[in-house]
């Protein structure tokens, strides 16, 4: 059977679409990619007036002096505190927050919410200064109460849960209350596995954003020895040099946690972005 022009333009089409895309991936991977290499590779190597893109030696002096230039298990589990203490508050606020927005009944219910969205037209760094002068006031400076707890609750989150929970059915509720739930009973046993995937979505999220953090961190964290990774990376560059092996070892570092907790949790965020396409 002869195709038709209608057929060979549908596969021109989809011919141009797999190549977009592959240009497209090959793009976004080859900084990481990059960073990978250059972390095994030697400073003569780096340097090289022609770059390879896979080292022609390998070796592991990059990671040998990060280590060795700070201490990286000290700032690794400042890093894991702040991202996994952020990240179970935000959870757990935000959550508690939409599903009030969103099944409880109470008096100027819309009109806050609304309030709470105009919010988020401030940028950040407009707040930073007086959420410092708040947490100086109240002698949380240096601490991870300080760092954690500004970061602990996000308009945004608030909205993507209750778009989601808007979206169950109030009978179900109505049942649970007639079986004689309290409402932080149905929160807790009902609607929390019923998100699920909205939530899965909020924790990589809130991880790798908390995990990354740089500029908030270095605010608030005054010695060293509460230092995060980013920002004990950062410390180590050179004022008159740069060791680019130590960093990208740095760098690979910081990323390895963020891209497994991605992995791990990949089913659910993917579950959660579409629905909340669908709901939203």
């Amino acid at each position: 059977m002869a195709t038709t022009k209608s057929d060979r333009r549908s596969t021109a089409y989809k011919t141009a679409f797999y190549v977009f895309m592959v240009v497209s991936v090959i793009i976004t991977l080859f900084p990481f990619v990059w960073m990978l290499s250059t972390s095994f590779k030697s400073p003569g190597e780096i340097f090289t007036k022609q770059p390879t893109i896979l080292p022609q030696l390998w070796t592991l002096n990059g990671y040998k002096n990060l280590f060795a230039a700070v201490n990286m298990w000290l700032h690794l589990c400042n890093s894991v505190i702040y991202a996994v203490s952020i990240t179970a508050l935000s959870v757990l606020f935000n959550a508690m927050a939409a599903y009030a927005f969103a099944k409880l009944r109470f008096p100027g219910r819309e009109k806050l919410f609304a309030l709470l969205l105009v919010t988020m037209m401030v940028p950040g760094q407009v707040t930073m200064l007086p959420v410092f002068l708040i947490l100086k006031s109240l002698g949380l400076l240096n601490s991870y109460a300080g760092l954690v707890l500004p970061g602990s609750a996000a308009v945004f989150a608030i909205f993507m849960i209750r778009q989601f929970m808007m979206e169950i059915p109030e009978e179900i509720l109505e049942a649970a209350r007639i079986d004689g739930f309290s409402e932080f009973a149905i929160f807790w046993r009902i609607m929390l596995p019923l998100c699920r995937p909205i939530i899965a979505t909020l924790t990589v999220f809130s991880f790798i954003g908390a995990w990354n953090d740089f500029l908030w961190p270095l605010i608030i964290m005054l010695r060293e020895d509460k230092y995060t990774l980013p920002v004990a990376l950062a410390s180590i560059n050179g004022q008159y040099n740069t060791d680019w092996g130590l960093l990208m070892a740095g760098a690979v570092v910081v990323v390895l946690p963020a891209v497994l907790i991605f992995l791990m949790a990949q089913k659910h965020y993917i579950k959660g972005i579409a629905a909340g396409a669908v709901k939203g």
